[in-house]
């Protein structure tokens, strides 16, 4: 209660001027006027602390003005009234008193200016970093996570192992990385005020993997009260506001676990910028609380424990992707001229925004920036957030221009399948083999996963479906290689060099011109290569030796990029 109390004084001060102004000039008995003052201040004392209580208001100079205008306007002539019942206040009280809620509505006016003039500030404390393109993926990496509508939907169905399932709903669903495995964890939830007064404590959490379709829900049990479904003084929100009312929270704590299963509930929050509500990216921090005991510390948000992988929120790196492309070059920028502006597009999976990792276990935000032009759906490129540090890198080299943006993938996907009404969702873009690519989801109307998209994010008609993550990028990327016009990989850390004598050869003609196929003597991978990138590749014969420079799929195949024929080069 400490928080709603500190907000409920700071806010009764303009009213606490008015009584103080009004004894002082006012003709009438002091000592009476000030009991009724202070009666009429800890009737509102009790209301406003009821209200603020449920509201949660921050202590921040633009929330406590406008509680303290709207209180004082409310109480003061109220309070007028009740010292002089049916007659018209004094003139010398009249005058000072309208002249403090004068002045309390022009530092109200003031505060806005200074917030909407801030925004340039708030969008230089962003640290960002500039990349032309992003690497492309190894052989190892899989570009796909499960969506987490899918994911839901087979939690949903396994709810019946909780005890007393009709106490629960399911919760918001955060991805982790468990023990070398990316999840998604979802807690168990009160599905109403009636269940958390019967239940007073929650049963536990689930993790699905977040990377194979096939895998099912496990349930693991850990009793919490302080919980997003609790009430009244276990409400984890009420808990954090109570201990930092200072801080403003963003978005709904979520729940990540640590080594040893543990789940605890994490709150990014921050301090305004000056006297707005306004965030400085660089004084981020989170909270995180024992959803058990109710115990909790605040951490930087990049020193945060080792298992918490988003200790800045996707409803705070979805603000921050706002001030980085709207207000590049300061707000009037943003209305009129809107040089350079980019403007976050909406088809994340949380919040605007969708959770990968990285080869390094590192958790980012991922958003493709559109134009604030109508009827555009091009990217102007993508960017990722450190889910720790909230550093943001912006990825907007030559082949990320002219791509379609997020929205235009989904909508390839959706009118692919328009008889079984299968829809696109969680559009991610990746680097393939030098080839800027959406990878997508594809959903039934029930949240049942069916296939995966590989589209080519500067060409429409490039896309490639499959029913696994792994069988759809092999088939991507040979697609790409039969492709005449397509360039190859850009990162020659993802080839290898292969050499040696030809064991079998096989020639084939295709849409996109003449494919060579062989083997090599001791090794059973087929290599592939397209004869409009090796020309003298079609003259290829059993016994040639040969050196090559390959991509290797793991399906047993190899794609060629570059190959020289000993026979025909010497």
């Amino acid at each position: 209660m400490i928080g709603v109390i500190i907000a409920t004084l700071l806010s009764m001060i303009l009213f606490m001027v008015g009584v103080i102004i009004t004894v002082t000039v006012s003709k009438l008995n002091a000592s009476r006027l000030f009991k009724q003052g202070l009666i009429l201040f800890i009737v509102g004392f009790v209301i406003t602390a009821i209200v603020y209580y449920f509201v949660m208001p921050t202590i921040t100079v633009p929330n406590m003005l406008i509680a303290n205008t709207i209180i004082a306007i409310v109480l003061i002539p109220l309070y007028l009234y009740m010292i002089q019942p049916g007659e018209k206040a004094e003139t010398s009280v009249l005058r000072p008193v309208i002249s403090i809620l004068g002045l309390a509505v022009i530092a109200i006016v003031v505060v806005m200016i200074v917030s909407i003039t801030s925004l340039d500030e708030a969008h230089d404390s962003i640290s960002t970093a500039e990349q032309e393109e992003a690497k492309p993926l190894s052989k190892e990496e899989t570009p796909i996570t499960v969506a987490p509508e899918f994911a839901r939907n087979k939690i949903q169905k396994a709810m019946s192992v909780v005890p007393n399932p009709q106490f629960y709903d399911l919760g918001k669903l955060q991805v982790q990385q468990l023990k070398g495995e990316v999840v998604y964890v979802a807690p168990v939830e009160f599905s109403g005020f009636w269940k958390f007064v019967r239940g007073k404590e929650t049963a536990g959490y689930f993790t699905i993997s977040a990377t194979n379709v096939n895998a099912q829900p496990q349930f693991h049990e850990s009793s919490m009260q302080y919980t997003n479904s609790s009430y009244f003084h276990k409400y984890v929100n009420r808990v954090i506001y109570n201990k930092y009312p200072q801080y403003i929270q963003s978005g709904e704590a979520q729940i990540e676990v640590d080594e040893d299963g543990k789940p605890w509930y994490v709150q990014t929050v921050y301090r305004p910028m000056h006297i707005t509500n306004k965030p400085d990216m660089q004084q981020l921090r989170v909270v995180v609380i024992d959803p058990q005991s109710g115990e909790m510390d605040m951490y930087k948000t990049s020193d945060a424990p080792e298992f918490i992988e988003g200790s800045i929120s996707s409803e705070l790196a979805t603000l921050e992707n706002k001030y980085f492309g709207k207000y590049i070059h300061g707000w009037l920028n943003s209305i009129f001229g809107k040089r350079d502006v980019k403007i976050p597009n909406e088809s994340g999976s949380e919040t605007g925004v969708t959770p990968m990792f990285d080869e390094n276990g590192d958790m980012y935000y991922f958003t493709d920036l559109t134009s604030p032009k109508e009827n555009i759906d091009s990217a102007l490129g993508y960017t990722l957030i450190h889910a720790r540090t909230g550093e943001l890198t912006y990825f907007g080299g030559q082949k990320n221009s002219a791509i379609m943006d997020s929205e235009g993938a989904k909508q390839i996907v959706n009118k692919e399948y328009p008889e079984k009404n299968w829809k696109g969702y969680m559009p991610v873009l990746y680097n393939i083999d030098g080839n800027p690519t959406w990878v997508v989801n594809v959903l039934d109307p029930n949240g049942l996963h069916k296939q995966f998209a590989y589209i080519k994010a500067n060409d429409s008609d490039f896309a490639v479906f499959g029913d696994t993550a792994r069988a759809t990028l092999d088939a991507y990327r040979m697609a790409l290689l039969q492709n005449p016009g397509n360039v190859g990989a850009t990162d020659e850390a993802t080839l290898e060099t292969r050499s040696g004598e030809v064991n079998r050869v096989l020639v084939t003609s295709t849409e996109q011109g003449q494919m060579v196929q062989f083997l090599l003597t001791n090794d059973q991978t087929i290599y592939t290569v397209n004869a409009s990138k090796a020309p003298l590749s079609i003259f290829l014969e059993k016994g040639d030796m040969i050196t090559a420079q390959v991509q290797l799929l793991d399906n047993g195949t190899a794609t060629v990029e570059e190959i020289q024929i000993k026979s025909l080069t010497e």
